[in-house]
């Protein structure tokens, strides 16, 4: 394999990883961007990415050390759910960013939305698997700490759907309602506006869960996780992305993060439960 392919491979996961870190499709990608420039700026960190996932993980890395990347005001006026989703949660990102996202969402990220190991998030990280370790308890307890908030849980296999909500209940939220379908969505968010949903893609009705998160993106300004089996399906760059995607299956600690992350940048708004 190329380099050239070995890099478009990861490339998706790098973006997805990218845009749960920043909150932001468009500032995840300008960060993407730049680690591939500096990458063929430099023929050491070029040469390193033929190793695999982890040294580009770890040029992304220190991209990101290195501080906030403006994103012009074009980048963010797509349409669709992430342009939705942008428009009405980009200033909060921002703020959010000035201060970069602490050591131990990063750590979090990179060993359940990415599967990384301890060990090899400490070489991204260029910090010793010890404090990864350390970095992830205080994530955890982080986590634990996050305001309560409501949930709506838009997912067409009832199994699913049950283990989502007892892991949402057992984080301290509470369930708005559960829909199988876009049109059981609606319905959902016509008795009672979540603080944050977490949706399939592909709906029991053949209807698509980025309709039914797009209906309630008009109503709304919530934060979203989208759960699928093919996340690299909607990681192409090709149109207007969601930000927080977990795959299928997931681990119940992958979506702890991503609801984590969700919250922090949606926490510099009022999350509305009523």
């Amino acid at each position: 394999m190329s380099l050239s392919e070995q890099v478009a491979a990861n490339l998706p996961f790098l973006r997805r990883y990218a845009r749960a870190l920043t909150g932001s499709q468009a500032t995840g990608d300008a960060f993407v961007r730049a680690t591939l420039e500096a990458a063929l700026a430099d023929a050491e960190v070029k040469r390193s990415l033929e190793n695999g996932r982890i040294p580009l993980y770890r040029a992304f890395n220190k991209v990101w050390s290195t501080g906030f990347l403006d994103v012009g005001a074009t980048d963010r006026a797509a349409g669709g759910v992430e342009g939705r989703m942008g428009s009405e949660h980009e200033a909060g990102a921002q703020d959010r960013l000035r201060a970069i996202t602490p050591l131990n969402r990063q750590a979090l990220l990179l060993t359940t939305l990415e599967d990384f190991t301890p060990r090899e998030a400490g070489e991204i990280m260029d910090i010793e698997t010890d404090q990864v370790e350390r970095l992830l308890a205080e994530a955890v307890a982080e986590i634990d700490r996050e305001q309560a908030t409501s949930v709506l849980i838009i997912e067409d296999e009832p199994l699913i759907s049950m283990q989502l909500e007892d892991l949402v209940s057992s984080l301290g939220h509470e369930i708005a309602g559960t829909a199988a379908t876009r049109t059981q969505a609606q319905e959902a968010v016509a008795e009672r506006t979540p603080g944050l949903v977490l949706a399939d893609i592909q709906l029991a009705d053949g209807s698509s869960g980025l309709d039914a998160v797009d209906d309630i993106l008009a109503i709304t300004s919530v934060p979203v996780i989208f759960i699928t089996a093919y996340p690299e399906r909607l990681l192409t760059g090709d149109r207007p992305e969601p930000t927080y995607l977990v795959t299928k299956p997931f681990q119940e600690q992958t979506v702890r993060a991503a609801i984590s992350q969700a919250l922090f940048f949606g926490s510099s708004r009022p999350l509305e439960n009523c």
